[in-house]
């Protein structure tokens, strides 16, 4: 199993942690101590397998849209998106749990135009004001045909650091990744109005990186 750079030295720390507390306990409360030590062990082995990274290749097409993350698809309508792009846009927002796979990768491919981080609140992830109040990141992407989509990382109740790798005039190629959100959150996208739309809310993806979600027009 890949772990993401993310979670190396988290990984690491609870490492000592646990190993340190694990053996204080088992030495101080003898068979007792198994009652921390256990839990503990536990905790750190959900910690690795949520850092997991498996890799995902797809082929996806100049106008097609491939789901960023792993997730379920709980708000499609259509919005005002008054950053950058200043015009109404399909939304399609996923949701991520703590069990999902948190690599945040590209929708798209084409050329990185926009990027920039909001600070923000913790409201819950699933909550529909949380894509315009929350802590966040936007990048736009401007595809080969010259639409432009725009898409957002959005921190959550849990979830309080974002990741962002994108720069402005960086290559986007649709699967791969860029960047990284720490124990649960949401990613949007804001797809142009004419965009064939191929899922419906409460879909389950796990298959973020490959799976094609829309096609641009």
């Amino acid at each position: 199993m890949r772990i993401h750079k993310e979670g190396k030295n988290i990984i690491l720390f609870s490492l000592i942690g646990v190993f340190v507390i694990s053996n204080l306990s088992l030495y101080f409360l003898d068979s007792y101590g198994l009652i921390i030590a256990i839990p503990l062990l536990v905790l750190f082995f959900f910690i690795v397998w949520f850092f997991r990274n498996p890799e995902r290749g797809n082929n996806a097409s100049a106008n097609e849209i491939i789901a960023p993350v792993d997730g379920k698809v709980v708000i499609i309508k259509k919005v005002f998106v008054d950053e950058y792009l200043q015009e109404e846009r399909i939304q399609v927002s996923i949701f991520m749990s703590p069990l999902n796979v948190h690599v945040c990768r590209y929708p798209v491919s084409g050329k990185v135009v926009y990027t920039k981080y909001h600070e923000g609140k913790y409201l819950v992830a699933w909550h529909e004001k949380s894509s315009v109040l929350n802590e966040r990141t936007t990048v736009v992407v401007e595809a080969e045909n010259k639409s432009t989509v725009l898409f957002r990382q959005i921190a959550g109740y849990v979830a309080r650091r974002i990741v962002l790798y994108a720069n402005v005039d960086d290559v986007a190629k649709a699967g791969d990744e860029y960047g990284f959100i720490k124990f649960g959150s949401r990613l949007d996208i804001f797809l142009p109005l004419d965009s064939e739309i191929l899922v419906k809310e409460g879909d389950v993806i796990s298959n973020g990186g490959e799976r094609v979600i829309a096609k641009l027009k």
